[in-house]
């Protein structure tokens, strides 16, 4: 990673404001924590860093704001050249995707959870940038893993459909995959022409004391991954 860029996960505590079931540091303000709570946890993690980040309204699509406002804009990626300003995305399972050009002078985040990774929310991520795929350096955060997360045939039958690799399935019982997301988004990012390729491997589901899921918990609060290219001296 250049050294102008950091990027990180937040985890479910120890610290933060959230009571059950969202203990402790949950960053959602739509999932049913306590506003004040949220807005305490937000503080904390804006301490850190040189301005707020942009949030998006996520909604499991592919619309990609290049450099957004504070508004929140409806989507679920963002783009930004703009240094000291952080890009975040929430996830409880999904994929959460950090991007950077290889000079550290450009950023992205995408959200990407089965239905926006397979309707094209990395490309269209990619294709936002101003940087050329074969520059490009990604990482995959923490989400639903392996060999926890199982899907339906209509999943599967997406995906294959698309020429994404049946090999990211392994069959469990009648009807139903295990799915690994991290295969898939690497088979995508490398059809988009990237191929610095880093993370993957941190599952959401099978680590309760560290990550939030909505899988294994329908109630629960919700991780950042945030990136930011930081301003210089």
């Amino acid at each position: 990673m250049p050294a102008t860029v950091r990027a990180f996960t937040t985890l479910r505590g120890p610290v933060g404001a959230s009571l059950p079931p969202f203990d402790r540091f949950n960053l959602g303000s739509r999932c049913g924590d306590a506003a004040e709570a949220v807005v305490a946890n937000r503080n904390r993690l804006e301490a850190l860093l040189p301005e707020p980040p942009r949030w998006l309204r996520q909604v499991h699509g592919v619309e990609v704001a290049v450099e957004p406002g504070p508004d929140e804009p409806e989507a679920d990626a963002a783009v930004t050249r703009m240094a000291g300003r952080p890009l975040a995305i929430l996830t409880a399972d999904c994929l959460a995707v950090l991007f950077c050009s290889r000079e550290g002078d450009e950023i992205a985040a995408a959200h990407a959870g089965w239905r926006g990774l397979c309707a094209g929310v990395l490309e269209r991520t990619v294709s936002s940038m101003h940087t050329t795929p074969a520059d490009v350096l990604a990482w995959l955060g923490p989400a639903a893993g392996p060999s926890a997360y199982e899907v339906g045939d209509a999943v599967r039958q997406a995906f294959v459909a698309q020429g994404d690799s049946a090999a990211a399935f392994t069959a469990t019982r009648a009807g139903h995959w295990l799915c690994d997301l991290y295969a898939l988004a690497r088979h995508r990012l490398a059809r988009a022409g990237v191929h610095r390729v880093f993370g993957g491997g941190l599952c959401t589901i099978s680590d309760p004391a560290r990550f939030y899921s909505y899988r294994r918990d329908p109630v629960c609060g919700r991780m950042a991954s945030v990136i930011v290219r930081m301003p210089g001296p």
